[in-house]
């Protein structure tokens, strides 16, 4: 059971929300990992998803996270700031090692769907490559509604299978427009489940029946 797990923009919740979906599944008692192959800025990111991936397992931050990049930038440019260029057949390769030691991964990407990897790839081009179901991760507030129906028409124009939308309510008071996103989008992207919708320091998330 492996997923890919993109959001509308960065600072969304994607770690935030895969830590919630890993706990769910230990819960249930299956062995599941988190990856993130490439990180920028602060490693927290992946050093909450070692937290959330199964101890048996025994894990390393860099299997976790096998590229990192200091800049908070893209990967692309982070790695021209450090003249350390990304490698994307590296980051499928990272997978692949992982996959044959957990039956259950998570795969979280790196701000938004398009987010530049190299001169001529993104992270659409890396979950393409690895052709999981993708996992929507989307800021509840105002303006949420463009944002995710944009990015959830370009995984399907990838060829790839959109497995449902979690809305994350990010800010401490609730966006009013936020109410009405979940009627909105089954409206509008009923091929899309709205998988849950997460209050603002919600601690736990049982693993949705739809997946």
């Amino acid at each position: 059971m492996n997923y890919f797990i993109t959001g509308t923009d960065t600072d969304v919740g994607k770690t935030y929300v895969t830590r919630l979906l890993l706990e769910s599944l230990k819960r249930e008692g299956r062995i599941a990992a988190g990856y993130k192959p490439f990180c920028c800025g602060s490693r927290q990111d992946t050093i909450e998803l070692l937290e959330a991936s199964s101890s048996q397992l025994g894990l390393t931050l860099d299997e976790i996270n096998p590229q990192w990049f200091k800049a908070p930038a893209s990967p692309f440019a982070a790695g021209l700031l450090e003249n350390r260029p990304t490698d994307l057949d590296a980051a499928v390769a990272g997978f692949a090692q992982l996959q044959a030691r957990c039956e259950n991964i998570l795969v979280e990407g790196a701000g938004g769907w398009e987010v530049p990897l190299t001169a001529d790839a993104t992270i659409a081009d890396l979950a393409q490559k690895l052709a999981l179901p993708v996992i929507v991760v989307v800021n509840n507030k105002l303006g949420a509604l463009n944002h995710t129906l944009l990015t959830v028409r370009a995984i399907a124009a990838r060829g790839l299978r959109c497995a449902g939308i979690i809305l994350n309510q990010v800010a401490d008071e609730r966006d009013p427009a936020s109410i009405s996103h979940r009627h909105i989008l089954e409206l509008h992207a009923p091929d899309v489940p709205v998988l849950a919708e997460i209050m603002h320091g919600e601690t736990h998330l049982v693993w949705p029946p739809e997946l």
